[in-house]
């Protein structure tokens, strides 16, 4: 009855409050990006959510421009900022998507919302993360974040998908908060994409029924 009924209306509700009261700090941090990187101050990106629907998700900018003599952009570990870290270990970029939660693309809790370049990589059971909206924060991020596994996340996503309860969201929101005080299993530049590691482990996989 919770996820039917009410979690939308809390989502809704929670997060016209928050935005109305992030507002300064919403400028602020626009501000400081836009002096110390330059423009644009949000990073955009199509992700999948509910049901496979892709929709726009933003999150304030962490990273510069920086190139290489080639003009590649340089790898992410080079390329973000200190301003950048310290968004990044408060998760303090996260917050522009208090709006995607405002319009029905997200809710608080839930799978993190992911690439559309991963989808034929799924198992039927990770697929099911689907099955909800996605949040801004979830199981897996309480359960280690960057530091497990592309399946444990998609384990712990599929639980949540198949049991929503009050009491599991307002503990995920309490272990999140102090997660982000810690700024604890925060990694950056070192997870391989899903669909990178997918596609090695189905190499190897195939590698080792052609010996056999």
């Amino acid at each position: 009855m919770y996820a039917k009924y009410f979690k939308r209306p809390i989502d809704f509700i929670g997060a016209a409050v928050l935005v109305l009261i992030l507002l300064p700090l919403y400028a602020l941090i626009a501000i400081l990006i836009r002096i110390n990187m330059g423009s644009p101050v949000m990073f955009r990106q199509e992700r999948i959510g509910f049901k496979e629907r892709k929709f726009g998700i933003a999150k304030f900018r962490s990273m510069s421009n920086r190139k290489d003599k080639d003009g590649n952009l340089l790898p992410d570990s080079e390329r973000i900022t200190p301003l950048g870290r310290f968004l990044r270990k408060t998760s303090l970029d996260e917050i522009p998507q208090f709006f995607n939660v405002l319009f029905g693309d997200m809710s608080f809790i839930g799978p993190r919302p992911l690439l559309e370049r991963y989808l034929p990589y799924y198992t039927d059971r990770e697929r099911t993360r689907h099955n909800v909206r996605p949040g801004i924060t979830g199981l897996a991020q309480i359960n280690g974040r960057n530091n497990i596994t592309w399946a444990e996340k998609f384990e712990y996503d599929a639980q949540y998908a198949e049991n929503i309860t009050f009491l599991g969201d307002v503990k995920i929101v309490l272990k999140t908060l102090a997660k982000v005080f810690k700024g604890s299993d925060v990694t950056i530049g070192r997870e391989i994409s899903f669909d990178v590691e997918r596609i090695a482990e189905l190499e190897k996989k195939k590698s080792q029924e052609n010996k056999e």
